[in-house]
């Protein structure tokens, strides 16, 4: 009942922008703007965990984008996850590189179940179907395949540091039965809100790995530049600057990885120069 009431109450109420409250505007033009207004782009946190997928964001994690995200998070705002599934899909579609063969596979990091009762909705899964959807209205073969479950309780996230994220983490999810197979014949792509340690993702790649699911030709080792970023960009070779435990130093000892994409990383993830 609360699903329907929001959907229900997002339509007949008086709307307000998500990311900055002007009335009359579900998503005013300058709010679209931080959130779509510029490519995807790689993103890395500092310090990088072994393990971790390439991710590709949209956007920083601040004021609009920031205001979005949790709003239809937290607060039920599910007018704003057709923009928010705009900005996955770009982000996936820049994860995923060039076409190949198969569909996009999204493949959302789950939220417990607590999470989910607290909230009245599963916010990534809504975005990652709204992302399914942009995408294949855009010519991108596309569907969610929700494989993803957590086999354990985890502690809450909030407060914990990288390394106890991880600990916190190590483990927790797993494949449901049957669900590789749905992965079989298609490019596998770990999709999140939100990117700050890495350790959901590092966790969501591990249990896709154990299952047998990889996509080891793509994003690793593509030597992209945010627009913006000058100097400071983040340009390889694929022969030069992997760091122990990079992600590309793990796909070059030969472990399938998947990629990934998420609407928004901190903002300091942006910042992805490590001469």
């Amino acid at each position: 009942m609360r699903g329907w009431w929001r959907e229900f109450s997002g339509l007949v109420l008086p709307t307000a922008c998500g990311g900055c409250g002007r009335p009359r505007t579900a998503l005013c033009e300058g709010c679209r703007a931080a959130l779509l207004g510029a490519p995807a782009c790689r993103v890395r946190p500092a310090p990088e965990p072994a393990g971790l997928p390439a991710v590709y964001a949209a956007a920083p994690y601040e004021d609009a984008v920031r205001a979005v995200l949790l709003g239809h998070k937290e607060r039920g705002a599910l007018g704003m996850a057709a923009a928010l599934g705009q900005a996955l899909a770009g982000a996936a579609r820049a994860a995923a590189g060039p076409r190949g063969q198969g569909p996009l596979l999204l493949v959302p990091v789950p939220s417990s179940r607590r999470a989910v009762r607290a909230r009245g909705h599963d916010a990534t899964r809504r975005i990652a179907l709204a992302a399914a959807g942009e995408l294949r209205r855009t010519g991108t073969d596309a569907r969610v395949a929700a494989v993803l479950r957590q086999r354990r309780t985890v502690a809450d996230q909030a407060g914990l540091s990288a390394p106890q994220r991880l600990a916190n983490l190590s483990g927790a999810l797993v494949v449901a039965g049957g669900g590789a197979r749905l992965l079989e014949g298609g490019r596998v792509v770990l999709v999140d809100d939100l990117m700050t340690t890495g350790a959901s993702l590092v966790e969501a790649a591990r249990a896709v790995r154990a299952a047998g699911v990889g996509e080891p030709g793509n994003g690793p080792l593509r030597g992209d530049r945010c627009p913006g970023q000058g100097n400071a960009g983040f340009t390889r070779s694929a022969a030069s600057h992997q760091w122990p435990g990079s992600a590309a130093a793990v796909r070059n000892a030969g472990v399938p990885h998947p990629v990934a994409a998420v609407v928004a990383a901190t903002p300091e993830t942006f910042a992805i120069n490590r001469n």
